[in-house]
């Protein structure tokens, strides 16, 4: 990208840990938000006597005040990189995605978070694993092995053309990737576009039960209606590299639009029955746009 931006996230609820960040945290600690007082004799810190609360005190005990302070979460990316994130009219799904994960590397830096990134396709791509670091650079480094990945994918999938043989990407690929995550505190954000069954994805979300998750749906505009003009349409299969040609009747329009409408609602429901909102990509990244999904999340 030609200038670095970054967008602003927040978390539904307090986070744990101790290292200082920008996040409301559970932990006690040099923060501004007043929880309660304590017995000096349990937190014998002088500094933060509390006279007043002292003399008040029923058995004349000396108090201090305990504070929440705020800390930094562990921020993690988990990409499809199947053959089908690499359609796209002008640039790929996942060269889209490559710049929204150079967004996030340098919005984590500037929040004090780390940033990681790990991928799937049919399976767990330890290739394109990252474990979570904080550096202005991590995003770019990720956003590059994304950029390698989505050249490499081209080529493969122009030598795969005719071959019939299918990569079974989807929710086996998701479930072994985000089992590093099992158990752990911290903002995961699942990019794709959800183009295989969708069977399994329940399970894969209910690994990530202690993260605040947020499902990126990534959609190429070609995608969501058939094109305005002309009859035929020849097309080929992503995975496979079969081709065909379809005749774009009416009725074949109506058909493409309803299956855009329902693979909406579809994953609404699944998100929604777990209290989350998937946010759409579709043609390009629009970091103020993510913004205001974390602010209106937050309201």
């Amino acid at each position: 990208m030609n200038e670095a931006r970054e967008f602003h996230y927040r978390l539904p609820g307090r986070a744990g840990g101790f290292r200082p960040g920008s996040h409301a945290g559970t932990s006690f600690g040099a923060g501004q938000q007043f929880a309660l007082h304590a017995r000096l004799v349990d937190h014998p810190d002088p500094r933060r006597v509390d006279l007043r609360a002292s003399l008040q005190s029923v058995r004349g005990e000396w108090l201090v005040r305990l504070h929440l302070q705020r800390v930094a979460v562990p921020v993690h990316v988990v990409v499809d990189v199947s053959a089908s994130m690499c359609f796209g009219k002008r640039r790929s799904k996942l060269e889209i995605v490559a710049d929204f994960v150079e967004v996030l590397g340098y919005s984590a830096f500037r929040s004090g978070d780390r940033a990681g990134m790990t991928a799937f396709d049919a399976r767990a791509r330890e290739d394109l694993f990252v474990s979570p670091r904080h550096g202005r650079g991590s995003g770019d480094m990720m956003a590059a092995m994304l950029r390698a990945e989505a050249a490499q994918s081209r080529t493969r999938s122009a030598n795969a053309t005719g071959s019939g043989q299918v990569d079974a990407s989807g929710t086996n690929g998701l479930a072994r990737a985000v089992e590093i995550l099992a158990g752990k505190q911290a903002l995961v954000f699942i990019v794709s576009d959800f183009h295989w069954p969708l069977d399994g994805l329940p399970a894969a979300l209910d690994t990530l039960a202690h993260a605040s998750v947020v499902p990126i749906v990534v959609w190429d505009a070609a995608e969501l209606a058939p094109p305005s003009r002309g009859s035929l349409l020849a097309v080929h299969d992503a995975e496979t590299g079969e081709g065909r040609t379809i005749w774009l009747s009416s009725r074949v329009r109506r058909q493409w639009e309803e299956a855009v409408s329902l693979r909406r609602r579809t994953l609404t429901a699944l998100f929604g029955a777990r209290g989350l909102r998937p946010f759409e990509i579709a043609g390009a990244f629009d970091a103020d746009a993510l913004s205001r999904y974390f602010i209106e999340g937050a309201a």
